[in-house]
């Protein structure tokens, strides 16, 4: 499948939306780009004008059909939550990605990562991460001005755009969430939400316990009251006032 523009000269410019190429080469650098871009997704869940995505290819330029990349993970605030085969710039009010990531594999080369770093500062990128996770090195770039400004210390760093800090930990990298949650794997969050429905029962199953004494505690009231009603009857029923006992 191809996203196609017509030009004036009625003629269409193909835009690729795969280059054969796998999103990952090895199984850490899949999750960990996977990692990131689930997280974000629930980062952002109830914005409807953030786009996540991932490995998806970039064209900034219309016409040009060879100037693109595709980061691992690149985030674009002010653009809808949609499917989409590749993100042609001038289809999206113009709006470059913001953020992007990168997780090297074997096979980046120094000319490679050098490119798409002078790609990303040429087309507006203003937050740029790049890890590597045989070494456990952490890079990143602001934007200043029209340049990509290396960030000298990553440890601990807050992302201005999007609020997660970053931490090396245990020769890996761990992020956190602004609400202070670190980021999770899909196996994390299924447990995690499985002990969360396993307290949620039980709070539940304590609540209806509560429920149950309470209302034995009334019925044991009730039948106390009115064995004192019947005794209060039983009495006058004698001649005597219960009031003056």
């Amino acid at each position: 499948m191809v996203t196609q523009l017509p030009s004036s000269s009625q003629k269409a410019i193909v835009y690729p939306e795969s280059d054969g190429q796998p999103m990952a080469e090895n199984t850490k650098q899949f999750e960990l780009i996977v990692l990131i871009k689930k997280n974000l997704d629930l980062l952002f869940a109830d914005d409807p004008n953030v786009f996540v995505a991932g490995d998806l290819f970039w064209y900034p330029v219309q016409g040009d059909n060879v100037t693109r990349r595709a980061p691992d993970v690149m985030v674009v605030f002010g653009r809808p939550k949609a499917d989409r085969g590749s993100y042609l710039q001038w289809q999206e009010d113009y709006i470059p990605p913001q953020v992007v990531f990168e997780i090297l594999s074997p096979s980046n080369s120094a000319k490679e990562m050098i490119a798409k770093y002078k790609f990303y500062e040429r087309y507006g990128v203003e937050e740029y991460y790049l890890y590597d996770p045989e070494t456990d090195e952490l890079s990143g770039w602001l934007r200043s001005g029209s340049e990509l400004a290396e960030i000298p210390q990553m440890t601990g760093w807050v992302s201005s755009r999007l609020g997660i800090r970053f931490e090396l930990s245990d020769s890996e990298l761990q992020i956190y969430r602004p609400d202070g949650q670190r980021f999770l794997t899909y196996i994390e969050l299924a447990q995690q939400r499985e002990q969360a429905q396993a307290q949620a029962e039980q709070e539940r199953q304590r609540a209806e316990q509560e429920r149950q004494r309470a209302e034995q505690e009334r019925q044991r009231a009730e039948q106390a009251e009115a064995q004192l009603e019947a005794l209060r009857a039983l009495l006058k029923e004698r001649g005597i006032n219960p009031e003056q006992l």
